[in-house]
């Protein structure tokens, strides 16, 4: 491996999904692993086999169809976790596992209760048990940010004695500050006399908003590897954005001897990919994906760009996939057509049926829009992909009155499985009224956790992009409905989630590690 190139390790299939209502089926998966292989992703984390037969499967299914990328599997210090993680990596062309324990003082006696000669051990036969399946192994000593430096070099020399290849140093709560954590980095590749035959990693967590930047400070002081995720997703605050970390490195390369092998094009498609599939929007001002990124408002900044890009801009924006092209295209273009504007977007389809409900969807939007954004395209070829699913549940029509003074009502009719039921409610508002029809319909028991509208372009018919999360007993379900009338969007997300949520593939959240 040279020691210029920084690996990039991303973990939004596992750590990202960890976010509460962030769970994701597995086809979702294997959509996200896919984009994420198309951008040159060197270590594709897939899930965390042992928690459940969904998460299992997942892995599995990510493993049989990555080729190009390495695809991981997360493990406890277990035999059987391992075991279990060999068995979803076993099609993989390059399989690793990642195992991990706790060696802080805090995690050892409160959470394992376990002395440290016993979790030093432990790790040791961890590292060995997965090397009888795989050269490329990984190990992570859990909370190494607080843990203590003399103990945490003992089972790091430990590990990679036993065969370790990858060290992998989290700041498992995010309370590291950049100088101190890039000084633990400095350290441990100094004192650690074996450090030499494996590669430094970090896997940062944004609880004090600073995995980046102690990534980043990490990087300088010797690790080569940054274990990350798309817009920074994961549990709490979320982890290092994977989009501004390899773009620190790609712009600041007077400050960094390495660089990555990421296809930085694909850095959007992929963004609005998690995005759609998670229901977790992007800020406006978040770096680099934010709608706002390479925005400019100030009548100075708006002068000085356009004398001179890099007055105010230190990144172009069609770098990272941002496009200010306008796909022309109107209710009288043919199939054809169609396909090749969706290609000029890195869109492909997996089938000529997902094909087709997406062609369906562009001509209803012609119908209604008369200029279709970019964006506008990737909605229709997301939401068409989405209801591809089992559709138990199809929104027929909708009708609703909304007057000032007057109590909203909804009529609605709904088919299930080709038999149609009428329904109308009265509702503290519109959408409120359709969810409370569709639920006369439905009767799912299930609890609304969230309602997210966005819109996809500017101007009063842009689309409006609606997320409806759902939960029954512990599964958590995102549905996306996309429309100019948000009704209508909001109506086709609710019965969305409530088709998911037939499907067994839709597990409880994945934290619920049911051994």
């Amino acid at each position: 491996m040279s020691a210029d190139k920084l690996i990039i390790f991303d973990t939004t299939l596992r750590d990202g999904e960890q976010s509460p209502g962030a769970s994701m089926t597995r086809d979702e998966k294997v959509r996200i692993a896919k984009a994420l292989e198309k951008m040159r992703v060197d270590v594709i984390e897939a899930g965390f086999p042992i928690a459940s037969q969904g998460d299992f499967e997942a892995v599995k299914a990510v493993a049989d169809v990555i080729k190009n990328s390495s695809v991981c599997g997360l493990s406890r210090a277990l035999q059987k976790d391992i075991d279990r993680c060999a068995e979803a990596l076993k099609n993989a062309v390059n399989p690793r596992i990642h195992t991990f324990i706790a060696t802080s003082p805090i995690h050892m006696q409160q959470k394992l209760r376990m002395e440290p000669d016993a979790v030093l051990e432990q790790a040791v036969n961890a590292v060995k048990m997965a090397r009888g399946f795989t050269d490329n192994v990984e190990f992570s000593p859990e909370d190494a940010g607080r843990s203590e430096l003399d103990f945490l070099c003992r089972v790091i020399e430990a590990v990679i004695d036993a065969g370790a290849t990858t060290i992998n140093i989290p700041d498992t709560v995010g309370y590291n500050v950049p100088e101190q954590f890039g000084s633990l980095i400095k350290n441990l590749i100094e004192r650690i006399p074996n450090s030499d035959k494996a590669v430094f990693s970090v896997h940062c967590h944004n609880d004090l908003g600073l995995a980046v930047a102690n990534s980043l400070s990490a990087v300088q002081n010797g690790a080569r590897q940054v274990e990350c995720t798309i817009n920074g997703l994961g549990e709490r605050a979320g982890n290092a954005s994977l989009e501004e970390v390899v773009m620190a490195i790609r712009t600041r390369q007077d400050m960094f001897r390495c660089n990555t092998g990421i296809d930085t094009t694909q850095i959007m498609n992929c963004s609005r990919l998690v995005s759609g599939i998670t229901g977790f929007a992007v800020q406006p001002n978040k770096a680099i994906v934010g709608a706002n990124a390479f925005a400019h408002e100030s009548g100075i900044h708006q002068d000085g760009v356009l004398k001179n890009r890099e007055t105010y801009e230190i990144m172009r924006a069609q770098d990272v996939g941002w496009s200010d092209n306008r796909i022309v295209l109107g209710k009288h273009s043919g199939r054809n057509a169609f396909r090749s504007c969706l290609k000029d977007l890195d869109i492909e389809f997996d089938s000529e049926e997902a094909l087709n409900e997406a062609f369906s969807r562009f001509k209803e939007l012609a119908d209604k829009k008369h200029e279709i954004y970019d964006e506008d395209l990737r909605a229709l070829v997301s939401e068409a992909s989405s209801q591809l699913a089992d559709e138990h549940y199809k929104l027929v029509s909708l009708k609703v009155c909304s007057e000032t003074g007057e109590v909203p009502l909804a009529e609605m009719i709904v088919s299930v499985d080709g038999q149609e039921f009428n329904a109308s409610s009265t509702g503290s508002g519109p959408v409120d009224a359709t969810f409370k029809a569709i639920e006369q319909v439905a009767n799912s028991g299930t609890k609304l956790k969230l309602y997210s509208v966005n819109n996809i372009t500017t101007g009063t018919d842009s689309q409006g992009e609606v997320t409806v999360r759902l939960e029954l007993d512990g599964r958590i379900i995102n549905g996306q409905g996309a429309d100019t009338d948000i009704v209508i969007a909001s109506a086709n997300a609710y019965i969305h989630a409530l088709n998911l949520l037939r499907n067994p593939d839709n597990r409880e959240h994945p934290q619920h590690v049911n051994v």
